[in-house]
């Protein structure tokens, strides 16, 4: 007859003094910006790119959000209308103002893809320019503009 195995029970890994160094802790401390994630860089780096634009056309954006999704949804049919998209990988999108499932209003959106963003720049100012960029382009295309109208180059 076989008894069954009692489950071996492993205590607790607790942080520990090492080599008498003390505690283990974080690298940085959460005020520096190193402690940062790279969301949160991210995150920062849109709103920069976005402050110049809604200075220059805040009324025109009050009933436009702009978001940030780490990777889109990968759709069954061609990319829909309004996603900024290089060599099929969608970089942006424009979701139209509508009404969700529950009959509720919803705003127009601008949603920033950030993988497929950062997978396209080579560093960080190509990064900072391709937000801008296609910040510029979903801008556009939300007032039925030309880019270089937004970027006030026009």
């Amino acid at each position: 007859m076989v008894s069954p195995r009692t489950p071996r029970r492993h205590p607790r890994r607790a942080t520990r003094d090492r080599h008498g160094r003390g505690l283990r802790g974080p690298l940085y401390p959460s005020t520096l910006p190193a402690a940062a994630t790279r969301a949160e860089k991210f995150d920062t780096l849109v709103l920069d790119a976005l402050e110049p634009i809604e200075a220059r056309w805040r009324t025109e954006l009050t009933k436009l959000d702009v978001a940030v999704d780490d990777v889109p949804e990968v759709p069954d049919s061609p990319a829909p209308e309004g996603v900024l998209a290089d060599g099929g990988v969608p970089l942006a999108r424009l979701v139209s103002a509508g009404v969700d499932r529950r009959g509720q209003p919803t705003r127009a959106r601008i949603v920033l893809y950030r993988r497929p963003l950062e997978a396209r720049a080579k560093d960080g100012a190509d990064l900072a320019d391709l937000v801008h960029d296609v910040l510029v382009e979903q801008v556009a295309a939300y007032l039925g503009l030309d880019p270089g109208v937004i970027d006030g180059e026009g």
